[in-house]
């Protein structure tokens, strides 16, 4: 991110800070003070309210970035300020009156071109987390914590403009060769307590990227939560819809969770396996959840049924025409999948792949998946703060890997949060994992 602020903003911001200052101390007629002024009070407006470097590459990104160089010029004025006032206290043998209320004025103007600048982060970023806003709110009186919450913000904005100008570069770039442009369309599965919606995309920024670089993109529409059986039963009407929309031969499933699951038993059970070319699982508890098997144990029949009860009643209005909470909890068993994994044989005519991620500490993720880290952790291991990495192995294995200590939990590998992982590019994983299907003729 290239400094797009110059040295002049820097100084007229500074000068009109200290105007004050200057009416005190330059020794001048009434009237080029006045003007002085007018001029001033115009170089600061245009300094609030200019959009920006024009050679960004979207208008979102262009706001956010003048928004972090606001910060950044405000910073640099304020310490200019800071010296010049308290030379010109210690020095002036000004009136009390003007070396009270100059301060004061400055911290104004001042404080309004960061409000501004963290407003246009705050319009425009999509990496800013609701606690830091929740921080900033409640902080930003505190001198030098609100300090320290101001440069998070830029420190935010200037990361999120760096990693999304390239982003949209690199698909740029790439648009035309329609890497992810499979021989079958892609039909994405999504895992429990969840539905395909149209204004919460499940998948995050997937799809987007996934249908900017060539792939046809479609959803399983499976109920939120339901038995296996039944969920393979929607999803199986799902993919006949699609073949019949498209005209293709064939499917390349994705699915998370226990998307995986109602996959595979739709391949398997009812005889779609003539239509899924691949099925690729994320995280998907294939050998069952042994803190599923802990919770049922230990929690009451009462909180349990309460519970189900509310739940069901929440995505019955949320567009579920049948939800059932018990039934698809119970699915993801190890139990249960030591049973019913047996009916699941894979198919021939398939080709399967599973990948996972697993988190480094419970501080990886928020609740509940902190939680769950915890407990599973206990019971069996590394995991994702849901599945732990052995349930997760299905056909050829890939486990995700980062560069960084947070690790990657269940809602990351799916772009939950919309966050910007350094050391893991969720969106660019997926285009890796579709492109390969490409190059391998599915």
């Amino acid at each position: 991110m290239k400094k797009s602020f110059v040295l002049p903003e820097i100084i007229l911001l500074a000068m009109f800070a200290a105007i004050i200052t200057l009416w005190v101390e330059v020794p001048c007629g009434t009237a080029i003070k006045v003007l002085c002024t007018i001029v001033l009070f115009i170089a600061y407006n245009v300094i609030l309210f200019r959009r920006g470097n024009k050679n960004a590459l979207n208008s979102h990104l262009r706001r956010m970035r003048r928004g972090a160089d606001m910060i950044l010029i405000s910073g640099f004025a304020a310490v200019i300020e800071i010296i010049a006032v308290i030379v010109w206290i210690v020095k002036s043998d000004a009136a009390l009156w003007a070396k009270i209320v100059s301060p004061i004025v400055s911290v104004i103007f001042l404080g309004i071109a960061v409000f501004m600048g963290i407003l246009k982060i705050s319009l425009n970023a999509k990496q800013v987390k609701i606690s830091d806003y929740i921080l900033m709110l409640m902080f930003w009186w505190v001198p030098v914590v609100n300090i320290f919450l101001i440069r998070k913000f830029y420190k935010t904005a200037r990361r999120e403009y760096i990693v999304e100008s390239d982003k949209i570069e690199l698909d740029n770039a790439r648009a035309e060769n329609e890497i992810c442009k499979t021989k079958y369309p892609i039909l994405l599965v999504h895992g429990i307590f969840f539905r395909d919606w149209q204004l919460v995309n499940y998948w995050g920024r997937i799809p987007a990227i996934l249908i900017k670089n060539g792939a046809s993109v479609y959803y399983g529409k499976q109920q939120s939560s339901l038995a296996v059986a039944k969920s393979a039963e929607e999803l199986k009407q799902t993919i006949l819809n699609v073949l019949k929309e498209t005209g293709a031969e064939k499917v390349n499933i994705i699915a998370h969770s226990k998307g995986g699951l109602d996959s595979r038993y739709a391949i398997s059970c009812l005889g779609m396996d003539k239509y899924v070319a691949t099925l690729t699982t994320i995280n998907t508890p294939h050998e069952g959840c042994d803190m599923v098997d802990f919770l049922l144990e230990k929690l009451p029949d009462r909180l349990k049924k309460f519970i189900e009860k509310r739940y069901n009643s929440i995505f019955s209005k949320l567009g579920d025409t049948a939800p059932d909470f018990m039934a698809g909890v119970i699915d993801l068993s190890a139990k249960t999948r030591k049973r019913d994994n047996p009916l699941m044989a894979d198919s021939p005519d398939v080709v399967y792949r599973s990948y996972m991620s697993t988190m480094s500490s419970a501080g990886s993720a928020g609740f509940p998946l902190n939680i769950g880290y915890m407990l599973i952790k206990k019971l069996n291991g590394d995991n994702d703060g849901l599945v732990w990495i052995e349930s997760a192995k299905h056909g050829e294995f890939y486990n995700f890997t980062t560069k960084q200590k947070r690790g990657i939990s269940h809602g990351d590998v799916i772009d939950l949060m919309r966050e910007n992982i350094e050391g893991f590019d969720v969106r660019e994983v997926y285009v890796d994992i579709v492109s390969n299907l490409k190059k391998c003729g599915y």
